[in-house]
């Protein structure tokens, strides 16, 4: 039976070593695309200029869109080049080809998925001839980077294709809401009880810094509950401070109409959050049903269906897999499908999976007609697309209107059934055909409170407490989370605590470092306090440390260190009554012997523990995990330093402000700098102390129309 993980791939790898003299093997043959080529196909998009302000942010204009999209992949390529190119190679399932053993498991989901089949099968009808010119203009640009600096382009990786573009977002779309960890559970040695088990840990190496721990914040405030009648918008997802799905921050603008300021991924054409002059939103993680698994009755390869036997569609996923040097070896594995969609065959069963977006290529139509809105009716229309599956959208505009869209790609699902759990995958009735409209999910559109928060938690709880939306108004078919984040439960209440409230109070909230006595960690810090712990000093010791602590994750706090190294070895990245992962006399245990390993006593200062380290940048944080100024370590201890790294957590942060009078002013702020790999460009961390800090930059929106051409670079 077929069981697919990386040990299977890299022991295979091992092997094929010492036989490699008795087997064929590949070389590079080439870029595949030469600079005269690139330049020639660049000549449509020659009015991009590129101009960088102080911080090194690129701001682009041209005359058309589609030259602004090559203006924005020429500089995000001269930034980040490698990490474009790996998202790239990722959604084109040749990942292993480059990186060896490691990403075979992600090119053998990819071609699972069939998503490069799908975007050749859809994408010359499903997208917009003018989102077919921005993907040329931004394969364009990209491809005329990689031609002029061939020596950081893997072989035959060039041309990029507009349809590279786009399975990279078919590929990226469905992890946002944890498709990823469905998989994980699947290939699994052992069933497991429910797929509402998640995990937090992918087995795919493409998505490694993607499942870091997640999180997001978005505050949305109207005219009229703000002191100076100002509408505002807090921008502020929780990444990984590198990777995939770091943000990149640009500004593009186009004789089109085409004007976004905000974050971008590697990879992506446009503006994914951030605001025009006139409208603005932000995305935080939801985490709905939106991926079945079904439990297949099996006879070699026919499965049952509605009392028949029916044939598995079988296939053969080529794994062009890196061994050393220049020398690959193609590894064969058994794909199967069946009317439900993906066959995963394990030692313990046989599961199909089927999950929203899988007929879905039109992420970047969506969010291009998101970018190009200038009103809340023509902004909501792009979102009633349903090409994003999910994400939480929480809107802003000069006009005083404020929304949080609770997003999602609903199925159309049979009432009475636990979809979150295993599925018989016998019963055609079960398979799913269609998705609900958007205007079936939660949304609040300019709520009574003047105010909305969205801090991953359920969108039962968002705002002020009359003006709540009631989970008994929508169908539990829609596996719409209850759980409530810290940062919600912080949030909501420091909000409901005001009356009229001040740009100041604002960042105020938004940088608060404090755990609610409501959250886990509350919880958790009751229950050790609880314990009788006299048998062994050094927990009595610890123990009176944290009786101390006010909740607090300021960089001068004494107890914040030993509260916090406590949480992550229980709580991880959980924010509900599970079980501890740890049970918490352990944890206290193993925190409090760490510290006085490296510092010699319980209680050193937070701020020599919380760590921004960049370059030569090396600076005390305040702020923690699932805190609303969200810092997040590479794991659960400390390094060999003594210190926790900053790793994930608040990266690219926006701040935007309409006056009263219709006057915009946004600032922002990014945990690095543009120069996302460049060591030696002034760009590398000139953010990172005012991060630090927690200050802003203001964003000029004013350009000279100046700068370079990407083809004079």
């Amino acid at each position: 039976m077929l069981k697919i993980n990386r040990l299977v791939f890299i022991s295979l790898a091992a092997l094929i070593v010492f036989i490699a003299g008795l087997a064929s093997f590949t070389l590079g043959s080439g870029p595949g695309m030469n600079r005269e080529e690139a330049e020639a196909a660049a000549e449509p998009f020659a009015s991009a200029r590129i101009e960088r302000d102080e911080y090194g942010v690129p701001h682009i204009s041209a005359d058309t869109d589609a030259a602004a999209a090559f203006g924005l992949a020429y500089a995000h390529a001269e930034d980040d080049w490698a990490t474009i190119q790996t998202t790239l190679v990722a959604a084109r399932g040749e990942l292993a080809r480059y990186q060896g053993a490691d990403a075979a498991p992600t090119d053998y989901v990819v071609q699972l998925l069939r998503i490069r089949e799908l975007v050749a099968a859809r994408y010359e009808e499903d997208i917009s001839s003018d989102v077919k010119a921005l993907l040329e203009g931004y394969a364009a640009g990209l491809n005329l980077y990689a031609a002029q600096h061939p020596t950081r382009v893997w072989t035959d990786v060039l041309p990029v294709t507009p349809e590279d573009v786009v399975a990279g977002f078919v590929l990226r779309t469905p992890f946002m809401y944890g498709l990823d960890n469905t998989l994980t559970e699947l290939f699994a040695e052992e069933r497991q009880r429910s797929i509402s088990m998640r995990s937090t840990q992918s087995a795919f190496q493409w998505l490694d810094e993607a499942r870091l721990p997640f999180g997001s914040n978005a505050f949305a405030i109207a005219p009229e509950f703000s002191a100076d009648g100002a509408t505002r918008l807090v921008i502020n997802s929780h990444q990984p401070f590198e990777g995939p799905v770091a943000w990149y921050e640009a500004r593009v603008q186009s004789g089109e109409g085409w004007d976004m300021a905000g974050g971008t991924f590697p990879g992506a054409p446009l503006i994914l959050h951030g605001h025009s002059p006139v409208l603005g939103w932000a995305h935080t993680v939801n985490l709905p049903d939106l991926a079945d698994v079904y439990v297949l009755e099996t006879e070699g390869d026919r499965y049952r269906l509605d009392g028949e036997w029916l044939e598995l569609e079988h296939g053969t996923a080529r794994l062009n897999v890196r061994l050393f040097g220049s020398i690959r070896w193609t590894v064969e594995r058994d794909m199967w499908w069946s009317r439900h969609g993906p066959v995963i065959r394990t030692d313990h069963g046989d599961y199909a999976i089927r999950y929203s977006g899988m007929d879905e290529i039109r992420q970047v139509e969506q969010w291009y007609r998101m970018n190009r809105a200038e009103s809340w009716d023509v902004w909501y229309e792009a979102m009633e697309m349903n090409a994003i599956s999910s994400l939480n959208t929480v809107y802003a505009d000069r006009t005083g209107e404020i929304a949080y869209v609770y997003n999602a790609a609903m199925p159309v699902r049979e009432e009475g059934w636990n979809w979150r759990d295993y599925l018989p995958g016998d019963r055609s009735e079960l398979i799913w055909q269609a998705y609900h409209p958007l205007s079936a999910m939660p949304l609040y559109h300019n709520p009574p409170s003047g105010w909305l928060l969205s801090a991953n938690q359920t969108p039962f709880d968002a705002t002020a407490a009359a003006d709540n939306l009631s989970s008994a108004d929508y169908s539990q078919t829609f596996g719409i989370e209850p759980r409530m984040t810290n940062r919600a439960h912080r949030g909501l209440a420091l909000l409901r605590g005001e009356r009229s409230l001040t740009s100041e109070r604002l960042e105020e909230i938004k940088f608060d470092k404090v755990y609610a006595e409501t959250s886990a960690v509350g919880r958790l810090i009751r229950e050790i306090l609880a314990m009788d712990l006299s048998d062994e000093p050094l927990l009595v010791e610890a123990q009176a440390i944290l009786a101390r602590w006010d909740m607090s994750t300021e960089i001068d706090s004494r107890a914040a260190a030993l509260g916090v190294l406590t949480a992550v070895r229980t709580i991880h990245n959980r924010h509900h009554e599970d079980p501890w992962d740890m049970p918490p006399a352990q944890a206290l245990r193993e925190a409090a012997e760490e510290l006085l390993l490296h510092y010699g006593r319980l209680d050193p200062s937070w701020g020599e523990v919380n760590r921004m380290i960049r370059g030569d940048v090396d600076l005390p944080l305040g702020g923690g995990p699932d805190t609303l100024r969200a810092i997040y370590g590479a794991g659960q201890a400390l390094d060999e330093n003594g210190q926790i790294r900053a790793v994930a957590g608040d990266t690219y942060i926006m701040f935007v402000e309409w006056d009263a009078t219709g006057e915009m002013r946004s600032r922002s702020i990014h945990q690095y700098g543009s120069a996302t790999l460049d060591s030696l460009s002034p760009h590398y961390a000139d953010q990172a102390v005012l991060f630090a800090e927690e200050a802003w930059r203001e964003l000029d929106f004013d350009l000279e129309g100046t700068g370079y051409s990407p083809l004079q670079p």
